[in-house]
C-alpha cells in the first residue's frame, strides 16, 4: 500500500542547528534534477520585491518568504516534523506506534512543488511556497512534475496493493502513479447533517490525517479499492465509486457526521 499526502502550509521552525538539505540523499534522486531547477528558482524569486505575490504568501508570512533566500543553508529536519498544518496534526506522526512508523517509513509519500515527493524521513528545510507559484525562469510547476512524477510514484506503489490519494485537487494536478489507476483511490470527505452532505476543507484535511493515521496503526494493507472499504469500516462510513472512464482513480466518499 501506498499513500499519498499532500504538503501543509505550515511548517515547523527552522531547528537551530544540523546540517542543511542534502538533495543527494532525498528518496527518489531520480527526482534531482527537478528538485534542483526549483529550489534554485525559488531562492532567486524569494529575493525579489514582489515575492509575497509570487510565492502566494500573505503579508503575515514575509518574513518565512524571505528565509526562503537562505533554504540551501537553512537546517534541515525529517520531513513530517517540518510539516505542521491539519492533516499532519491528525496524522500525528511523533505519537504513532513504533510498528505504525515503520509502516509509515514504508507506506507514506509526501508530494510537494518543491521536492517532487519525499519520504518522511527525508530531511528538508521548512519553506515557503505554492505549487502555483510564479517562479522566476520557470513555467508552471504541475506540468513540470507530470513529466517525471508519475512513473515515481508507480515504482513507489510497487506490484500490488491500492495506493490511497489524500492529496488535494492543486497536487494531484501534479500527476497521479503512471499506470495504476485501476488500483487508485482519491478520498473525498463530506459532513452529513440532517441527511444533507457537503464538502468542508478544514474537516477534509483533518479526516484525511485520521485515515492515513488509523491505515498505519490498524497494519491495514489492502490490494483492492474494495478492500480499503473494509479496513475503514469499523471508523467510518464511506460510498466507494467506481471511475468515471478508463484510466481514472477510484473515488471513495468518507462521511462524517
Amino acid at each position: 500500500m501506498l499513500i499519498l499526502l499532500p504538503p501543509s502550509e505550515g511548517k515547523a521552525a527552522p531547528a537551530r542547528r544540523g546540517r542543511p538539505v542534502d538533495l543527494d540523499a532525498l528518496s527518489f534522486p531520480e527526482l534531482r534534477p527537478t528538485r534542483r531547477r526549483i529550489l534554485d528558482a525559488l531562492v532567486a524569486t524569494s529575493a525579489l520585491p514582489d515575492a509575497p505575490a509570487r510565492l502566494m504568501a500573505g503579508a503575515r508570512v514575509a518574513d518565512e518568504v524571505a528565509r526562503n533566500a537562505r533554504l540551501a543553508s537553512l537546517p534541515a529536519r525529517p520531513a513530517l516534523e517540518v510539516y505542521t498544518g491539519v492533516l499532519c496534526e491528525a496524522l500525528g506522526a511523533a505519537t504513532l506506534s513504533t510498528a505504525a512508523r515503520r509502516r509509515a517509513a514504508a507506506r507514506l509519500v509526501v508530494v510537494s512543488g518543491l521536492w517532487g515527493a519525499v519520504r518522511p524521513g527525508d530531511r528538508i528545510p521548512p519553506y515557503r511556497m505554492h505549487v502555483c507559484a510564479k517562479l522566476v525562469g520557470l513555467g508552471g510547476l504541475e506540468p513540470m512534475w507530470r513529466e517525471v512524477l508519475p512513473e515515481v510514484l508507480a515504482a513507489a506503489a510497487g506490484r500490488r496493493g491500492v495506493v490511497v490519494d489524500l492529496r488535494s485537487s492543486s497536487y494531484l494536478a501534479m500527476g497521479a502513479p503512471a499506470g495504476l489507476a485501476e488500483r487508485t483511490v482519491t478520498v473525498r470527505v463530506v459532513r452529513e447533517v440532517d441527511g444533507r452532505r457537503s464538502v468542508v476543507s478544514h474537516l477534509a484535511k483533518h479526516t484525511r490525517g485520521l485515515v492515513a493515521r488509523h491505515l498505519l496503526e490498524s497494519g491495514a494493507a489492502p490490494r483492492t479499492p474494495e478492500g480499503l472499504v473494509d479496513a475503514l469500516a469499523d471508523r467510518w462510513a464511506t460510498e466507494l465509486a467506481e471511475p468515471a472512464r478508463p484510466g481514472r482513480p477510484w473515488t471513495l466518499e468518507v462521511v462524517t457526521s
